[in-house]
C-alpha cells in the first residue's frame, strides 16, 4: 500500500461530504423559493433593528432585546475570525452599512446597503446579492426561531443556580 493512500481516502471523504452539503443547500433553497444575502448580512441587519427597537422600551425587556441583538453579531464575528480577518473592523463596517440602510427612507439608494455582507476572501464588506453569496431563507428563519426559543427558555428559568466555593482539602499538616 502506498503511504499517501490514507490521506487520499480522507480527501475523498471530505469531497463527498462537501458535495452532499452543497446538494442539501440547493434542495433547501428550491424548497424555500427565496434567498437572503449571506456573509452575516441578515444577522447584522436584525441586530441593528433590534438595538433600535430596544431603545423604544422603558422596561427590563430592553436589556434582554439588546443582549439578543448583540448575540446575533457572533455569526459575522465568527465568520471573520475563521477566515483570519480582523473581526472588529469588519463587523464595525458591516454595522455601519446596515445602520445607514435602516436610517433612510424607502427609495433612497442607501437602502441597497442592506444586502451587504462579508467578503472573506478579500477581507471587506460587499453587496452579497450581486456577488451571489446567498442563503436559503427557510434555513435563516429556522435559525433565528431556534435562537429566539433558546434565549426565551433561558430567560424563563426563575431558579437561582449557585456553585458552592471549593473546599480546601487538609494536607495532613494542619494547613
Amino acid at each position: 500500500m502506498l503511504p499517501f493512500s490514507h490521506s487520499s481516502d480522507y480527501l475523498l471523504d471530505e469531497m463527498e461530504r462537501a458535495l452532499h452539503d452543497s446538494l442539501c443547500v440547493i434542495k433547501r433553497t428550491l424548497e424555500s423559493g427565496s434567498v437572503v444575502p449571506g456573509g452575516g448580512a441578515c444577522e447584522t441587519a436584525l441586530s441593528i433593528y433590534l438595538e433600535n427597537f430596544a431603545t423604544t422600551l422603558g422596561s427590563r425587556e430592553q436589556l434582554a432585546i439588546a443582549e439578543f441583538a448583540n448575540a446575533l453579531l457572533v455569526i459575522p464575528k465568527t465568520l471573520a475570525v475563521n477566515a483570519a480577518k480582523d473581526s472588529t473592523e469588519l463587523v464595525a463596517k458591516l454595522r455601519a452599512f446596515h445602520n445607514a440602510s435602516q436610517s433612510v427612507p424607502v427609495g433612497d439608494p442607501k437602502r441597497g446597503l442592506r444586502f451587504y455582507g462579508l467578503d472573506l476572501a478579500k477581507g471587506e464588506v460587499r453587496d452579497n446579492i450581486k456577488a451571489g453569496v446567498l442563503e436559503p431563507m427557510v434555513s435563516k428563519v429556522r435559525s433565528f426561531k431556534s435562537a429566539l426559543e433558546a434565549a426565551t427558555a433561558l430567560l424563563r428559568i426563575d431558579d437561582r443556580i449557585t456553585v458552592p466555593p471549593a473546599q480546601q482539602a487538609d494536607d495532613g499538616h494542619g494547613h
